[in-house]
């Protein structure tokens, strides 16, 4: 916000200051601190407050400009007694939104109720403590790799009030004593990396002033865009966490090249304003821990811890630069008697809320606690404000599913990892449940293989479907005998072509004369042994439609015989008759032509029947 923004605000403010029903409230004394040494600013103030009027008071307003109502992630009041040592703190104080008549709208009040009213001429001492996230401003809002990160931060000295203030001051604690400027008012005091403004005197209220503070701030900026919890809880003994993180580097946004062996070599000079580690502080007795991202594990961690901690140090696959961005999930396993406890009939599960990891701001928290299946009568309490839902998670072995609490907080920080408790209804007898429905289910198995292994499963042989497979059983026995007759009158065929070959070199008549004798004798045997089949064919209803093509190729290779005989006897008769090779093959020349067209159709006809 610009001191032109703050002038106009400061203005806008000043016209409440005479409101009459805030007059009876005077605020002493009060001592303001403001940290900046991380991204989170805390600001914590003590006011002593009397009442002067002659009502009683039972409630404090507090009032806070649009900027920083936005980026208010956590506000607590608490009531205080003694100094030092013997100082008492009462817990947290009521605190609500409320919109006060005669104010200006510019400003978000609260109003914090007190213990009891404050009656007249009493003091009572006030402690408020609040966290601002995105209120440090990059300036310049890109580096380079080798330049150190300037933040700003914008403030009043006065702290904005309803109320005259007697006597105030302000201190400032930077990271480090090095400072590129601050506003200098009066009573303005810079030693070592405090400056402190004050003490100023008899402020009227809505007092306002306007201070900037340009300075040096390496730590880490991790910002969680997105935090996800699973909390699930197994009554067999565990409580498994897994938190996924989308961390980005919300300080001054790196510009120019990056050079991994400058960084290497001096990495507090060329890498100041990065991080390279995160520490998240686990529950003492956690195990099982792992943490990963989308390409698998990650190595570079390290874990140690004692009685009251394990602290679980990460790094980034790569030194994390302004706006850099990365993914990964942390797991881990708790004991669950440490965590779930029994209480008027109930059981409740007593775990932290918000995120491990301790210089992380959290935009968008979302927790989600997964109950046993048969959990009933749920109910939640959380110490802040939060949306709750619900959802139903399905995992092994699950009938109805599992119910899931599903809590979001945003702009969460590390005040709001507070213990908080989800209470339900669970009967014992539903922890038998998935034990039971695997030992059913390994029975019911065992059984049916035993009768699987007892049982006839054939059909039976007087149905109409077992008969039908036998005589299709036949006729296949059928197709195969005359398919291996036809493929054995091919063979006798192809032996009288070899002997009219060979007669051509030897000239051996008798010789060929009786291949043939013998090729017909042994065909005569076939044609025998083909009739019975060719027989059954017919008289068979299956085979209806094949025996067509089996008659056919029967007859094309009866032809064939023929044509093969005519062709030997012509032959032989011509060698006889002492005729030229020029005349013998004129004469078998058309008879030939002939056999080798049968030849194809019967070799084409016995490809079908083979398919068959």
């Amino acid at each position: 916000m610009t001191i032109r923004l703050y002038l106009l605000f400061s203005f806008f403010v000043l016209l409440a200051q005479w409101s009459p029903a805030l007059s009876d409230l005077v605020i002493s004394k009060l001592d303001r601190k403001i940290d900046l040494t991380s991204q989170v600013v805390r600001v914590t103030a003590n006011l002593k407050i009397e009442n002067t009027g002659n009502d009683p008071i039972s409630e404090v307003l507090l009032p806070f400009g649009d900027h920083q109502a936005r980026d208010l992630a956590f506000l607590v009041a608490t009531t205080s007694e003694g100094k030092g040592k013997t100082k008492t703190s009462s817990s947290s104080l009521p605190i609500k939104v409320v919109n006060p008549e005669g104010m200006p709208p510019s400003l978000t009040w609260y109003s914090v109720s007190l213990p009891k009213e404050l009656a007249k001429g009493k003091s009572l001492n006030l402690e408020v403590r609040t966290a601002f996230t995105h209120a440090l401003q990059p300036f310049p809002e890109k580096i380079t790799q080798a330049d150190i990160q300037l933040l700003v931060f914008q403030e009043s000295a006065y702290y904005i009030s309803p109320y005259a203030v007697n006597v105030q001051s302000l201190s400032v604690k930077l990271p480090e004593p090095k400072v590129e400027s601050y506003t200098k008012l009066e009573n303005t005091k810079f030693s070592g990396s405090e400056i402190k403004y004050g003490p100023y005197e008899n402020l009227p209220p809505f007092s306002f002033s306007h201070i900037a503070v340009h300075f040096v701030s390496n730590k880490p900026f991790a910002v969680a865009q997105e935090l996800v919890r699973e909390i699930e809880v197994s009554h067999w003994g565990n409580v498994q966490i897994t938190e996924h993180y989308n961390l980005v580097n919300a300080g001054a946004r790196s510009s120019g090249e990056f050079s991994r062996l400058e960084y290497q070599a001096r990495p507090h000079l060329r890498g100041a304003s990065s991080f390279g580690h995160l520490v998240a502080k686990l529950p003492p007795r956690a195990h099982s821990i792992y943490y990963r991202d989308e390409i698998g594990n990650i190595s570079t961690s390290n874990l140690w811890g004692d009685s009251s901690k394990t602290l679980l140090q990460i790094e980034p696959r790569y030194p994390m630069f302004g706006g850099w961005k990365t993914s990964f999930t942390i797991g881990y396993g708790l004991p669950l008697k440490d965590y779930l406890f029994r209480a008027e009939g109930k059981r409740f599960l007593n775990i932290s809320f918000g995120c491990p990891i301790e210089e992380v701001v959290v935009e968008n928290l979302v927790v989600k606690v997964i109950l046993p299946e048969g959990s009933k009568d749920i109910s939640v309490s959380v110490p802040f404000p939060i949306k709750e839902s619900r959802e139903t998670k399905f995992s092994h072995l699950d009938m109805i599913g599992r119910p899931v609490v599903v809590l979001e907080k945003t702009n969460a920080v590390h005040e709001h990892n507070q213990y908080f408790q989800v209470y339900y209804r669970f009967s014992n007898l539903s922890l038998l449940r998935e034990p039971m429905m695997l030992i059913s289910g390994f029975f019911f198995l065992f059984v049916a293989c035993i009768i699987y292994m007892h049982a006839d499963l054939t059909i039976s042989k007087s149905s109409p479907s077992y008969l039908a497979k036998l005589q299709w059983d036949e006729v296949q026995t059928a197709l195969q005998q005359i398919q291996s007759i036809m493929n054995r009158c091919l063979g006798i065929h192809d032996k009288l072509e070899a002997s009219l070959r060979e007669l051509s070199r030897t000239g051996d008549v008798q010789a060929c004369k009786a291949a043939r004798k013998s090729a017909d004798n042994m065909l005569k045997e076939l044609s025998k042994d083909l009739k019975p089949l060719l027989s059954f064919l017919q008289s068979s209803s299956l085979s209806a439609s094949l025996y067509s093509k089996v008659e056919d190729v029967v007859a094309k290779e009866k032809e064939l015989q023929e044509k093969l005989i005519v062709k030997h006897t012509t032959v032989t008769d011509s060698y006889e008759k002492k005729s030229g090779g020029r005349d013998i093959e004129n004469r078998i020349a058309p008879i030939q032509q002939r056999i080798t067209a049968l030849r194809q159709e019967v070799d084409d006809l016995l490809e079908i029947i083979d398919e068959i």
